[in-house]
């Protein structure tokens, strides 16, 4: 009891305070084939030094080569670092920031998914804070210093990091993977191009899609939503039930793509100011330890904490269903929600996404859980405050056991 109360005045006063944060807005710059206006604003700035973080996936493909010509073409001098792997490293970041002074640049492009511009946004922060190792950033408000301008161009429609202040990173030599939240992180660009996203595989476009959904529905059933969060928080149930499985079928369809984009962006607004919950936390334990997915983590997590939250989250749940189907044959809020959560469900079903996170040691799940209740409490201002027995049923039904 006095845990919970704990937990709930610690929110409320990081609810107080976020009300006096300056929030950066990224400039926007969207369409079909917009990448081709990112060398003039660039040079309209003066910044003709750029590092470039990507990932080896991203530079397999046409993408890469296209922004370099770009930058070519407008004799914009670029370094590439291309190392990011999926939930970057501290080895990640300190490369690409070697890289970023000996070339003395002058700002950052993250052309990929969310882990690539997590990384970017780091490489941003170390530059700033030299004397700072990445473990003292941990938390909130650690940064405080303003960054090196960032563009932000995500090749997937999952993350929103295009969007947020938050930065994920993991520690290979712990297994701790862990959040950086600070407003100097939000990029000062983002760039939708539809046609970026136009080849990303359908397992990947369902799982990062997914990832946007958890977002919106996390930050709308916390209890730190303002009118704004929530606005962004339904827009962007409303597109991804809309658009995500026709993404899913048909990757060419320009416009579910577009949605998407504007989907996961408008997501990531929501989250970075009012949080996520307890699926975040614990998705972020499945990737610091066994390296899954983000996205995927989140995408099977999500009904199993929906469910456990149960009458907790039936009024908003009720209200999102609402938003994807006005016309339902009860006015039971329970009866929506469960509709809801069945939705959610059915989706992942359509689109191949497995209801289990597979195999891990039972000797695991301790450490797993401290860290998932460690990053998740006092700060995550969920409907309701699990305990550490709420948790393990929660991972004993989220896996199998190695036998």
């Amino acid at each position: 009891m006095f845990y919970t109360l704990y937990c709930r005045v610690y929110q409320h006063i990081m609810k107080i305070g976020s009300k006096f944060v300056k929030w950066r807005t990224p400039v926007l710059i969207t369409g079909e084939n917009s990448l081709q206006q990112l060398p003039d604003v660039l040079l309209q700035k003066a910044q003709k030094r750029i590092l470039i973080v990507t990932d080896k996936g991203i530079r397999a493909t046409e993408l890469l080569d296209k922004l370099c010509t770009y930058l070519q073409s407008a004799s914009i001098n670029y370094v590439l670092y291309d190392e990011t792997v999926p939930n970057p490293t501290i080895e990640n970041i300190e490369g690409a920031l070697t890289m970023f002074q000996q070339q003395q640049c002058e700002a950052i492009i993250a052309l990929g998914g969310g882990s690539v511009i997590d990384c970017a946004k780091v490489v941003g922060a170390r530059y700033a804070c030299p004397d700072k190792p990445i473990s003292k950033m941990k938390g909130q408000l650690k940064v405080r210093v303003e960054t090196p301008p960032l563009y932000a161009i995500p090749t997937t429609s999952g993350s929103g990091s295009e969007a947020t202040l938050a930065a994920v990173v993991s520690d290979p030599n712990t297994s701790e993977k862990y959040a950086i939240n600070d407003p100097v992180l939000i990029p000062n660009y983002a760039l939708h191009d539809p046609k970026l996203i136009a080849i990303l595989p359908p397992f990947m476009t369902a799982t990062t899609g997914m990832d946007a959904l958890t977002h919106a529905i996390e930050a709308f059933i916390g209890k730190s939503n303002t009118k704004e969060t929530k606005a962004w928080s339904k827009q962007a149930v409303k597109l991804i039930f809309e658009n995500l499985e026709q993404s899913y079928l048909d990757g060419k369809n320009m416009k579910a793509r577009e949605n998407m984009q504007h989907a996961a962006y408008l997501a990531g607004m929501a989250f970075t100011r009012a949080y996520v919950g307890y699926v975040h936390a614990i998705a972020h334990t499945f990737g610091g330890f066994y390296h899954v997915p983000h996205g995927l983590a989140n995408a099977i997590i999500l009904p199993y904490v929906l469910e456990h939250y149960d009458e907790a989250v039936y009024d908003t749940l009720a209200e999102l269903a609402d938003v994807v189907n006005p016309v339902h044959q009860t006015d039971s809020n329970k009866e929506k929600a469960l509709w809801f959560i069945k939705e959610i469900k059915r989706m992942s079903r359509v689109m191949n996404i497995p209801e289990k996170l597979g195999e891990i040691e039972q000797e695991a799940i301790p450490k797993m859980i401290e860290r998932a209740l460690q990053e998740a409490n006092p700060l995550y201002p969920v409907p309701k405050i699990f305990t550490k027995q709420d948790m393990y049923q929660l991972y004993y039904q989220i896996v199998d056991f190695k036998t």
